[in-house]
């Protein structure tokens, strides 16, 4: 009997130990660890960076990628995010506003429209648009997305947006609007420069860049979210990584502009 009891105690205490090894392990992976709300425009992009800055610092990222309105409501809603990177300033100051961020929200980077075909027969211009063999002209929601409204301040800068009106198929997010071009359900489409800038996309079809003194500048901005049961060590480490030069160099590549002189170089 007094060997049985033994034993249990034995497998009592070994399980014990075994509970502790692993939740201590789950706290130190959860403190090498945050989740980055990224938008759409920068699925490519933000990969590149966050596997840099885990190289570097061993912090391990996970992405969640959507459109800049979507994962705003969702951070509004208690979503676990530490860092949002959006296509633009609107939504961080928003989140700021509403008492969800550590500090004022940041322009990181600016960025540039395009328009990309995979039909070897159309040009990518704004002048072709109007064309009869272009039936589908895709484009992010102009009333949540900011390359989207980007795209409509530029048909009505050349005087096409009523000739094309009829013509334009919103997608809810650059994602979407990329599904609709490469899968050939609209002729042409616009989209964010650093999605063709990624080899596996911009290697199919042919895009043009667009005027950038034909719409406003496209500033997107990055903020840290509060977190309220825990530091935010690892994030703010990530959001002073966006600013590197590593980081910056990253986001040029893929055809971001850094800051107002770059964009004023080409007005």
């Amino acid at each position: 009997m007094r060997y049985r009891v033994l034993s249990f105690l034995k497998l009592k205490f070994l399980f014990s130990l075994i509970l502790l090894v692993s939740v201590a392990g789950c706290e130190e992976e959860k403190k090498n660890h945050i989740t980055i709300a990224a938008a759409a425009n920068m699925q490519f992009a933000i990969k590149e960076i966050s596997d840099a800055f885990t190289k570097q610092t061993g912090i391990s990222c996970d992405v969640v990628i959507s459109s800049s309105g979507k994962l705003t409501a969702q951070i509004k809603e208690g979503a676990p995010y530490d860092v949002f990177v959006s296509a633009n300033m609107k939504y961080p100051r928003e989140i700021f506003k509403a008492g969800f961020a550590v500090e004022k929200p940041k322009v990181y980077a600016y960025g540039q429209l395009v328009l990309w075909s995979l039909y070897e027969e159309i040009d990518p211009s704004i002048e072709g648009l109007s064309h009869e063999n272009i039936q589908s002209i895709a484009l992010p929601n102009p009333k949540t997305a900011p390359y989207g409204h980007a795209a409509i301040e530029i048909l009505k800068a050349n005087e096409v947006y009523e000739l094309v009106a009829d013509k334009l198929v919103y997608g809810e997010s650059i994602a979407q609007t990329n599904q609709f071009i490469t899968s050939k359900s609209s002729e042409i489409g616009f989209t964010a420069k650093s999605v063709v800038m990624y080899p596996n996309m911009g290697n199919q079809g042919h895009w043009q860049a667009l005027d950038t003194t034909q719409y406003k500048p496209i500033e997107q901005g990055v903020i840290l979210i509060k977190k309220e049961d825990s530091d935010i060590i690892n994030s703010t480490k990530f959001y002073d990584f966006l600013f590197s030069e590593e980081a910056q160099k990253i986001l040029e590549d893929f055809g971001y502009l850094l800051d107002n002189r770059d964009l004023n170089s080409l007005r």
